[in-house]
């Protein structure tokens, strides 16, 4: 099986598909599944747009829309995690994983899904240290300040993949691994990107959590974006452990690294995307934790037993199958014939979203509020994850992410100075 994975995808969904196809062509070979480390922005409408943290003049429909619409179809079987530059009212309403359009699926915040006997695992978003032990409790239309934080990682969808026990094949992650850069040749980064040099030196670029899924998971493959450029590494587990092959990829413009092409075995027949039967047991068993409010709550990472959740999830698969619930849409399409119409805005109800908690018979929350209590629900839940609760101080200092969140104006400045000088 070949598997293309590309970097920060942007909304040039054209182009990728388009340069993956001149790919077939000139080397007589056939892409079976396209992977997308984040900065997707599936973009759906105008209204979609104002979910999307960039500047104005970044602000565009890009091609989402036409894929979304039924306008045009995915050539390839397109599965991708979010970034930091996404319309992220559309990725809530998908927050478990789900057809993003036909043939385009989203992992999640974080998710495990099946690609014919493939694992893939994923966490979206990028870590920032000040919202890492909140909840979930920004909701759309989003704020100057919750625009921002909505993508930020949690701890609550870290620690259900620090739970996955089943070995993972293909990891994603937005942001790189904290220290990844000791096993790579971070003296040719930063000539390459000299902003970053500090952060290399300080060995502080990158996301702890991340550093920390790749201790446990320890997969084959890891890929990762966000920094606009290409970084191979290679992790050995311990001695004579297993090897992790890391590999950060650039976003989608002319005459950048934005893809890489692996292949690996996989079983005869046609390849799909289904539900992985471990990641739906944990789902199951960490709902009731669900964390939804702006209080700091910090959860110990003891392992929570989930056979009994196992057992139950794979005799509803058998009854069922692995398919995911069906496509559908919730709000119209941009049409560039036509003027621009309103769209309501806020929380729409995906009914993928409703589908997947009924078939896991868990209760419908992404539409829940800050003044619902997330503590109470979760003190009556009787586990071994003993919860922490610290109140939360607004304006706490943030330093493990010193380039901020946005790679393109640190660009852009850096071509300025270059220029200047």
């Amino acid at each position: 099986m070949k598997i293309a994975v590309e970097g920060c995808m942007h909304g040039d969904l054209d182009k990728v598909y388009a340069t993956l196809k001149r790919l077939e062509e000139a080397e007589s070979t056939k892409i079976d599944l396209l992977l997308c480390c984040g900065d997707f922005q599936a973009v759906r409408n105008e209204e979609d747009l104002k979910s999307l943290n960039v500047p104005p003049k970044y602000r565009h429909m890009n091609s989402f829309w036409k894929y979304y619409s039924g306008q045009v179809k995915a050539p390839y079987p397109t599965i991708f995690i979010g970034g930091n530059h996404e319309a992220s009212n559309y990725l809530w309403e998908l927050y478990y994983g789900g057809w993003a359009a036909p043939n385009i699926y989203f992992l999640g915040f974080s998710g495990v899904i099946k690609f014919g006997n493939i694992r893939i695992g994923g966490l979206s978003g990028i870590y920032k240290s000040k919202d890492y032990y909140l909840g979930h409790h920004e909701r759309p239309p989003y704020d100057d300040n919750n625009i921002r934080s909505v993508y930020h990682v949690r701890q609550y969808d870290v620690l259900k993949l620090m739970h996955v026990v089943e070995p993972i094949d293909i990891f994603l992650s937005h942001d790189w691994p904290l220290g990844i850069t000791d096993y790579g040749n971070w003296e040719k980064l930063v000539q390459q990107k000299p902003y970053f040099k500090e952060e290399v030196r300080l060995r502080t670029l990158g996301s702890k959590p991340a550093a920390e899924l790749l201790d446990k998971l320890k997969p084959p493959y890891w890929f990762s974006a966000h920094l606009h450029c290409r970084f191979p590494a290679i992790i050995q587990h311990g001695e004579n452990g297993p090897i992790t092959k890391f590999l950060a990829l650039d976003k989608c413009l002319p005459g950048r690294r934005f893809l890489q092409i692996i292949e690996m075995e996989s079983d005869p027949g046609p390849p799909e995307i289904q539900y992985d039967e471990e990641w739906l047991a944990i789902t199951r068993k960490f709902n009731n934790i669900f964390h939804l409010s702006r209080e700091y709550l910090r959860l110990r990472t003891d392992h929570l037993d989930n056979h009994d959740s196992r057992d139950w999830v794979k005799n509803k698969l058998n009854v069922r199958g692995a398919k995911p619930f069906e496509f559908s849409q919730t709000v119209p399409s941009f049409d560039p014939n036509k003027p621009c119409s309103a769209v309501p805005s806020g929380h729409h109800r995906n009914p993928q979203t409703e589908s997947f908690l009924q078939f896991l018979e868990l209760p419908y929350l992404l539409d829940i509020t800050d003044e619902l209590s997330t503590p109470k629900r979760i003190s009556e839940f009787s586990s071994p994850l003993v919860i922490h609760s610290q109140k939360h101080l607004d304006g706490e200092e943030d330093d493990d992410d010193a380039h901020g969140d946005d790679v393109d104006e640190l660009e852009e400045l850096a071509a300025y100075v270059n220029h200047t000088q």
